[in-house]
C-alpha cells in the first residue's frame, strides 16, 4: 500500500476506537467498543509496521539511532500530554470515574488532525537521504511472493535469535501499568507517574541513541556496547523492583499512596522512571539491531512487521497472565526472567554486525538487490 495509506489507515482506527469511547459513554454499548478495539489492533499494526520501515530506512546508516531518538520524543511527547490532561482531571478526584465528552472530543479532533496530515507523506521512491541518494527500495515482487518473504522471517536466524528480545519488549507493560503505578498509587499520583514515566522515555532514548551512532568506535563494538548498557539498566531496576515489590500482595487492598506522602514517595517514583527509561532503551536498541540489518524500506517493513507481531504477541499473553490474579511478585519475575533469557540471542547477533548493512556490502559486490536475488541467499 505504501506508507501515505498504511500510516492513514492505522491512524484512522485510533480515531474510530476513541469515538467508540465517546459513544459508551451515552449508550453504554459494549459491543461497539470491543469491536472497535479489535479493528484499532489491525489498524495499530498497519501504523507501527509503516512508521518502523520508515525510521530505520530513511536515515544515513551512522543516524538511525538518531532517528529512532527522534521518533521516540515525539511518540512520548503524545503520551506525556496525554497524561498532563489526565494529571489536570484527576488532580481532585479521589476515585475513578468516567471522562467527560469534552476531553473525548479534544483526543479525537487531534487524532482526525494526524490522520489526514498522514496523507501528505511522500512515496519512498521520492525521498532521498541528506547526501542526495535514493532510499533503497526492493521491488514488490507478487503477493504470494510477498506473503512467502514474510514467512521466511520465522526461518531467518536473525530474527529467531532476538524472538526473546522481541517477546519482552512490552511484556512488562501489564506489570508496571496495573501491578504498580495501578495497584499502589492513587489517581491523580497515576497520572502523574505516567508523566515522568513518559518523559523518562523521551531522555533515555534520545540519550541511548547517542550512544548507538557514536562514530569513534565500529558498529560492532557501539553493538556491544548498547547491549551491555541496557543489560546493566535493566538488571539494576528489577532487582530494586523485587525489594519494592516486598512491599505489597495481591491480596492487601488497593493502595491510594499519593505524591503527598513525601518522601516515602520519591522512592517508589524513581522504580518507576527508570521502568520508563528501561523501556525506551529497550526498544531503542530492538530497532537499531534490526536497522544494522538492512537499509532496504521494503525488508524493513518486514522486520518491523515481524518485530510488532512477536511484540504485540507477549503484551496479549502478560496482560491475560495480570488478568487473572497472578500474584505480583510472580508476574515481576517471569519479566525479568522473559529480559534476562533475551540476552544470548542479542549477543550472537552482535557478532555477525558489519559496520554496513548486508544489502550495502551485497550492492557493492554487484548482486542485483532490487530482484530480490541478494535477499534469497541471505
Amino acid at each position: 500500500l505504501g506508507p501515505k495509506w498504511t500510516i492513514f489507515i492505522g491512524c484512522a482506527t485510533y480515531v474510530l476506537y476513541a469515538g467508540s469511547l465517546l459513544c459508551y459513554n451515552h449508550t453504554l454499548n459494549g459491543a461497539f467498543t470491543i469491536a472497535a478495539g479489535g479493528i484499532l489492533g489491525v489498524g495499530a499494526g498497519m501504523l507501527w509496521t509503516a512508521q518502523g520501515a520508515i525510521m530505520m530506512a530513511y536515515p544515513r546508516e551512522h543516524d538511525k539511532g538518531k532517528f529512532i531518538g527522534y521518533f521516540w520524543a515525539i511518540f512520548n511527547a503524545g503520551a506525556v500530554l496525554g497524561s498532563v490532561i489526565a494529571f489536570a482531571i484527576n488532580y481532585n478526584v479521589v476515585e475513578a470515574k468516567s471522562l467527560g465528552d469534552s476531553t473525548y472530543i479534544v483526543f479525537i479532533s487531534l487524532m482526525a488532525i494526524g490522520t489526514l496530515i498522514a496523507l501528505s507523506l511522500c512515496p519512498p521512491s521520492s525521498v532521498a537521504h541528506s547526501n542526495g541518494d535514493k532510499i533503497q527500495i526492493q521491488a514488490f515482487p507478487t503477493w504470494t511472493g510477498e506473503v512467502l518473504a514474510v514467512f521466511k522471517l520465522f526461518l531467518d536466524w536473525r530474527m529467531i535469535v532476538l524472538i526473546p528480545m522481541f517477546l519482552s519488549s512490552n511484556w512488562f507493560y501489564s506489570y508496571q501499568f496495573s501491578t504498580v503505578n495501578g495497584a499502589y498509587f492513587s489517581t491523580r499520583t497515576q497520572s502523574l507517574n505516567n508523566i515522568l514515566y513518559w518523559g523518562s522515555q523521551i531522555l533515555g532514548s534520545w540519550t541511548f541513541a547517542r550512544v548507538l551512532d557514536y562514530q569513534g568506535v565500529n558498529r560492532k563494538t557501539r553493538s556491544f556496547w548498547g547491549l551491555a548498557i541496557i543489560t546493566c539498566c535493566f538488571v539494576a531496576t528489577w532487582i530494586g523492583g523485587i525489594f519494592f515489590q516486598k512491599g505489597y500482595k495481591i491480596t492487601d487492598p488497593k493502595g491510594n499512596h499519593d505524591f503527598k506522602e513525601g518522601a516515602s514517595y520519591v522512592g517508589p517514583l524513581f522504580l518507576y522512571m527508570f521502568y520508563g527509561l528501561n523501556d525506551a532503551a529497550w526498544q531503542t536498541y530492538c530497532y537499531w539491531l534490526m536497522g544494522a540489518l538492512s537499509n532496504d524500506v521494503t525488508v524493513l517493513s518486514r522486520y518491523a512487521g515481524f518485530y510488532k507481531c512477536i511484540q504485540s504477541s507477549g503484551a496479549a499473553i502478560s496482560w491475560r497472565i495480570n488478568a487473572v490474579g497472578t500474584p505480583y511478585m510472580t508476574e515481576l519475575i517471569i519479566c525479568f526472567a522473559l529480559l534476562v533469557a533475551s540476552i544470548p540471542g542479542a549477543i550472537l547477533l552482535t557478532t555477525r554486525i558489519q559496520d554496513h548493512s548486508d544489502d550495502v556490502a551485497a550492492a557493492a559486490e554487484g548482486h542485483d538487490f532490487k530482484e530480490g536475488k541478494y535477499e534469497i541467499e541471505a
